[in-house]
């Protein structure tokens, strides 16, 4: 098993097996033979980045060690249609019952990793990184996050325990930025701030209170321009919201240090494969 996986992953594909096998799968029990073996192959069905071999070799793990998985690409590998991704080989039932749960999770990784190569590439040549967001699959985040880096892009805060993220709504309940700056600070908790800007002065306001990472809410190109001219380096920018394969090199070409993108996570495309039988 690979062990370089975080253990929460491990317990999410856990769950991923439990729930589609339940007491164990009925039609592969009762068609094939207990003792009888099986190769197959993963074959991509059209072109993409593939992400999470690992995980889909661990499903097969998890559930029966004596399973052979081999990687014939390498993660994070652009693969044209109808390359083979893995071979896997070992008893049949085992191969068929884990079959669905593995390739749901490659093929959900490779999609969300194959739009954020694309994003990343529209991005080349510009200082910006290409960030996600928390609008993940619940109980997938971890693994849509991987996939994401596993497409080149980087990971906004994982939870909202991780990074102290002040929003509109924060702020409107505060009263003002500054003082929902101040009660985050007096807090004490140790963790990055950042803020949320809808305009300049709200950029402003956040230099000026020292904060060193600023989100730029909905703005336009204008404007956030406009900030990375203000901030002049004292701020690390981010720019969010409506972001697209359309904009988001001129979004780059503003200056801003980070892009981040719910789309990478809530609207990719999985990534047609499949397992065909070998012998």
């Amino acid at each position: 098993m690979d062990t370089t996986l975080d253990p929460r992953i491990l317990v999410i594909i856990r769950q991923a097996l439990d729930e589609d096998i339940g007491n164990g799968d009925v039609t592969s029990n009762s068609i094939v033979p207990a003792d009888a073996q099986m190769a197959g192959q993963i074959i991509a069905k059209q072109a993409g980045v593939i992400a999470g071999l690992d995980v889909a070799q661990v499903a097969y793990d998890l559930f029966d060690t004596r399973v052979s998985f081999q990687a014939r690409v390498e993660e994070g590998e652009a693969v044209e249609n109808r390359q083979v991704a893995a071979v896997v080989s070992g008893l049949a039932r085992s191969l068929l019952t884990v079959e669905r749960t593995a390739l749901n999770f490659l093929g959900r990784m490779s999609g969300i990793a194959t739009l954020t190569r694309r994003f990343v590439e529209a991005v080349s040549g510009t200082q910006a990184i290409i960030l996600d967001t928390r609008k993940t699959s619940p109980g997938l985040r971890l693994v849509d996050k991987l996939a994401v880096t596993r497409g080149g892009g980087g990971n906004h805060r994982i939870g909202l325990y991780d990074m102290i993220l002040i929003k509109d709504n924060h702020i409107d309940f505060a009263g003002s930025l500054s003082e929902a700056v101040h009660r985050a600070r007096a807090a004490q908790t140790g963790l990055e701030i950042e803020v949320e800007a809808r305009t300049l002065a709200d950029v402003a306001e956040a230099l000026d209170c020292g904060i060193e990472r600023i989100l730029l809410d909905n703005m336009s190109l204008a404007m956030m321009a406009e900030a990375v001219r203000l901030s002049a380096g004292r701020a690390r920018l981010e720019a969010s919201g409506n972001v697209n394969l359309d904009t988001v090199r001129r979004i780059a070409e503003t200056g801003v240090d980070y892009i981040s993108i719910g789309a990478l996570t809530h609207s990719a495309p999985v990534l047609d494969l499949s397992f065909d039988y070998l012998r």
